[in-house]
């Protein structure tokens, strides 16, 4: 029964990183414009205000421009929010940067995949309430949820890091001065990529050890008291094991 509690202790821990990895997720979803600072990515201007460069902020559902010119304190301006939108297109209007025509298509065409953020959070959400019942089919239908959730990470990561790398390489190319780097949201969305994994795992080898130990220690209880067939046995003949034999 040691390895029964183990297993019990250790099923909270994956659960405890699915909560940790909605988290996550919904950080990365709530991106700029939502959160002006949290960003997918990151562009620093070579214009200077009286603070600092202007910079622009590319999140899930928009972007800001920050430290907008001429300000004597902190001004950003910001888009609504909306699904889809195009970095190529904004960058080469805000910085003249050049872009091919499949390099411009490619990456504003990806903007709407990421729409995959809020979906895998709400998904590593449902995963973690229904892991937190504990119970083999609770437990089992959060990992599998997480499974799904998982593979929409994946390809958030893949379209994220595409979309953005060309975006990034071009303005660190074009010779007009601006740094483009990857803001904190993509890598929040990497680490969730990562605990998401663990604590699915986690979860899953945990409800089956678990169980496994539990119907072991069962069967251990009860081999100190006579079974049925042995009290029939003592009163009369001894019974078959099976019908037909």
């Amino acid at each position: 029964m040691a390895l029964y509690s183990v297993a019990k202790r250790t099923h909270w821990i994956g659960v405890a990183l699915l909560f940790i990895s909605s988290l996550l997720l919904l950080f990365t979803t709530i991106s700029a414009p939502i959160m002006n600072g949290v960003s997918l990515l990151h562009v620093t201007l070579t214009n200077e205000t009286q603070i600092r460069h202007s910079s622009v902020s590319f999140g899930t559902f928009g972007y800001c421009i920050l430290d907008v010119p001429p300000i004597q304190t902190d001004q950003d301006w910001c888009t609504k929010r909306y699904i889809g939108y195009e970095p190529a297109d904004i960058m080469a209007k805000i910085d003249k940067t050049s872009f091919s025509e499949i390099a411009a298509g490619t990456s504003d065409s990806l903007t709407r995949v990421m729409v995959l953020h809020p979906v895998a959070c709400g998904l590593t959400f449902v995963a973690f309430l229904c892991s937190m019942g504990a119970g083999v089919v609770g437990s089992l239908a959060g990992v599998f949820v997480a499974f799904v959730a998982w593979i929409l990470v994946l390809i958030s990561l893949a379209v994220d890091f595409s979309l953005f790398g060309i975006v990034r390489h071009h303005v660190n190319t074009d010779k007009s001065g601006s740094q483009a780097k990857f803001g904190s949201a993509i890598w929040l969305l990497l680490a969730s990529f990562v605990t998401l994994f663990l604590g699915m795992l986690i979860v899953f080898f945990t409800c089956c050890s678990a169980q496994r130990e539990k119907k072991r220690g069962a069967g251990v209880k009860n081999e100190g008291y006579p079974s049925a067939q042995s009290t029939a046995g003592a009163a009369g003949p001894k019974k078959k094991r099976f019908g037909l034999f």
